[in-house]
């Protein structure tokens, strides 16, 4: 069935959408009704095994990720979404350790960092970064950000380009609870109003 042209109320003409799905809903469509959910921004970081036991660390690694929520109150359970064969993915799907930092807005610059296409390593990206190094996990958790957690992967599930990864918290801080949020909202990264 061929689509047809919406009209907005102002008489102005919608934006075609385009490449539907077998159920009929275009990537186009999904991502600008997606892009209307408000979201938190966090950075979701871990730390390479050592290649042998008696070797040195590995590097970190980090990833911006808007995909992030609250499972479980008993266990402590949060969910992250990371786009499979990502390097996250692959880290994640070895390193059961990982940690979250949930950003305030003064850490724009942290969540752009993180999200770049075809970015530099994961070490020049970490340097000069304010940050501490997780007791339980390992990981850097971000000085400033607004709660820091601790986890440990409970399971893994694929969901179509995406992997669910399910972590047990083991830890929490709140280094700057009270400092407002940063947030993600129609392809855009906000602050909220005070």
């Amino acid at each position: 069935m061929p689509k047809t042209t919406p009209v907005h109320p102002a008489g102005h003409p919608a934006p075609v959408l385009t490449t539907p799905h077998p159920e009929g809903v275009s990537n186009d469509e999904f991502r600008a009704a997606m892009s209307r959910l408000a979201a938190g921004v966090c950075l979701i970081t871990a730390q390479e095994p050592p290649l042998s036991a008696d070797g040195p660390r590995g590097e970190d690694v980090g990833m911006t990720a808007t995909a992030f929520m609250s499972v479980s109150l008993d266990p402590p359970l949060v969910l992250v979404s990371v786009r499979e064969g990502s390097r996250m993915d692959d880290l994640l799907a070895e390193q059961p350790l990982w940690a979250v930092s949930l950003l305030a807005d003064s850490q724009l610059q942290v969540a752009g960092r993180f999200s770049m296409k075809g970015r530099i390593s994961d070490r020049l990206l970490f340097e000069g970064l304010p940050c501490v190094r997780g007791a339980l996990s390992g990981a850097p958790l971000l000085t400033g950000s607004l709660a820091t957690l601790e986890c440990r992967t409970e399971s893994r599930v694929t969901a179509g380009d995406h992997t669910l990864v399910i972590g047990r918290v083991l830890g929490v801080g709140l280094p700057a609870p009270d400092a407002p949020p940063l947030t993600y909202f129609r392809g855009r990264y906000r602050h909220l109003a005070p």
